[in-house]
């Protein structure tokens, strides 16, 4: 029997690098990103696109990774897990009632809180969240 060892990281540079880069570049180019994507999801041929975009608001914002899944196990390999994905038709269906109009408001009250030193925190944590509430995305 082997042990196992489940870890969950995230390879983001440091506080004052993500700070930084919110200042100066992050929060325009945020509104920016976000208008855009939305553009690309109102063409209804380019939504792959728009959702690509969405799934890379964090890193856009303040350089942030997703999290990866890693298990080390007692053999010494190392193994970056995928979680299991909900099924594409009811990632649709979600996206097409729910998701679409329900993200938009979600990342329009992440940036209002990202302008506020004392919401920034949340700000980002909803950012990293976002692609979750666009199309029920497991990270």
């Amino acid at each position: 029997m082997t042990n196992s060892i489940h870890s969950t990281t995230k390879n983001n540079p440091g506080c004052l690098i993500q700070l930084l880069w919110f200042a100066l570049v992050g929060w325009w180019a945020c509104q920016l990103w976000i208008a855009a994507a939305w553009f690309f999801m109102v063409i209804i041929i380019t939504i792959p696109l728009g959702v690509k975009m969405i799934n890379l608001l964090p890193k856009i914002v303040a350089l942030r990774e997703p999290f990866q899944q890693m298990t080390y196990k007692g053999d010494g390999t190392l193994t970056i897990d995928d979680l299991p994905q909900y099924n594409i038709l009811v990632r649709a269906l979600y996206f097409v009632l729910i998701g679409w109009w329900f993200s938009a408001l979600w990342m329009e009250l992440a940036y209002v809180f990202c302008c506020t030193i004392i919401g920034m925190p949340l700000g980002f944590w909803m950012f990293d969240k976002t692609p979750g509430l666009l199309t029920l995305r497991r990270q």
